[in-house]
């Protein structure tokens, strides 16, 4: 056990619920909505990638960083969870790749984080009683105080936190002589979705969020990419109106989480905030498209409302989760647009659903014929 693991720490959730344990990464204290992640492995993956942040999140798995991290196992320059909540946090770890534990890894990053607390029981809870705010000290141990801490916290719900992760300048990957030229609205993009369109032959350039359409089309992409992030859709305005003005293009579009969550609005289609959301690597959704059935890795809080879809006489649900019949992907009827709730990529998670990539590309090479 490191020196901070012995400290006391508390986690006050926005409903009043307490538990204690003990500080884990660095000590200090932290808020932000809480959520969970079911997936037993991939945790460095699950803390870098962008679409979490400003969210705390409890990793259901009894055991995390038991295989320490490593440089090349993450999805963004920098972790963007706020904070973790651990049954048991390994400080030693096996795996000979790794450089430094995950104690190490999150003081490193000024993550604050709790272990020690029944997590399976709190995910059960979380899971009744909806998605809500919550804080983490190891530092204020006093339950009043950080109550009134947690209650300075804003919501979810309204919050517009994609422009705050997106890159600063534009940058691009793979292949300059290559055919197929992909523009990518970042809001969030995790690293494995640019290299999975990069393996594919793609020539890929990635721009800051608020980047306005004339600079997009200076590029001459072939097709458009709408990436993952976080925060409220319903909030970003500006994107909105920016992938209304790439689907005029008629060009192959393809989104992914909020992406998908953007194109949907983008055709008049609302968005709502789900109880809790749906994170991990095991959950089933049907292609109604093929009928086949595959297990996919999800981060999000938010989804398509389903009766809205209904009135947009253009727009097909393709894609269905077998959970709760939540919308998982649609297309366009009138041009090559199309999106998913989840994430194919899936890293970490089975690789099920990377035909969606193979698609997108053939898209573009069909459309440039």
């Amino acid at each position: 056990m490191s020196n901070t693991q012995q400290k006391p720490a508390v986690l006050l959730l926005e409903d009043g619920s307490v538990h204690y344990g003990k500080a884990f990464g660095k000590v200090g204290t932290t808020a932000g909505e809480i959520c969970f992640n079911t997936g037993m492995t991939g945790y460095q993956e699950v803390f870098t990638d962008p679409s979490y942040f400003g969210q705390i999140v409890i990793m259901n798995n009894v055991h995390v960083g038991n295989y320490g991290t490593k440089d090349t196992d993450v999805e963004s320059d920098s972790v963007k969870i706020r904070g973790m909540i651990g049954r048991n946090l390994e400080e030693q770890y096996s795996r000979k790749q790794a450089t430094e534990s995950l104690d190490q890894y999150l003081i490193k990053n000024n993550i604050v984080c709790i272990e020690g607390v029944d997590t399976r029981a709190l995910v059960t809870h979380v899971r009744e009683k909806g998605a809500m705010n919550c804080i983490i000290s190891s530092e204020i141990l006093d339950v009043e105080q950080l109550r009134q801490e947690l209650a300075k916290v804003p919501t979810m719900a309204g919050l517009e936190l994609a422009s705050k992760v997106s890159t600063s300048e534009p940058y691009t990957l793979g292949d300059p002589n290559s055919p197929v030229k992909i523009a990518v609205l970042d809001f969030g993009t995790k690293q494995h979705i640019l290299q999975c369109m990069v393996e594919r032959g793609a020539y890929v350039k990635v721009f800051p969020a608020k980047t306005p359409i004339a600079e997009l089309r200076q590029f001459a992409p072939n097709g458009y990419f709408i990436s993952n992030g976080p925060g409220d859709p319903s909030a970003m305005d500006y994107a909105i109106v920016t992938v209304k003005e790439v689907l005029k293009e008629k060009k192959p579009t393809f989104g992914i989480c909020l992406g998908h969550q953007l194109l949907a609005l983008a055709n008049d289609i609302s968005t709502f905030k789900m109880h809790h959301g749906h994170r991990g690597l095991n959950h089933p959704v049907k292609n109604l498209l093929t009928g086949k059935c595959e297990i996919t890795t999800q981060n999000h809080g938010f989804g398509v409302d389903p009766e809205s879809v209904k009135k947009a006489k253009h727009v097909e649900v393709t894609h269905m989760n077998l959970n709760d019949n939540s919308i998982e992907g649609i297309r366009l009827k009138d041009q090559p647009a199309f999106s998913v709730q989840y994430h194919p990529e899936s890293t970490p998670g089975p690789h099920d659903s990377r035909y969606l990539f193979d698609d997108f590309i053939n898209m573009i090479k069909d459309h440039m014929n």
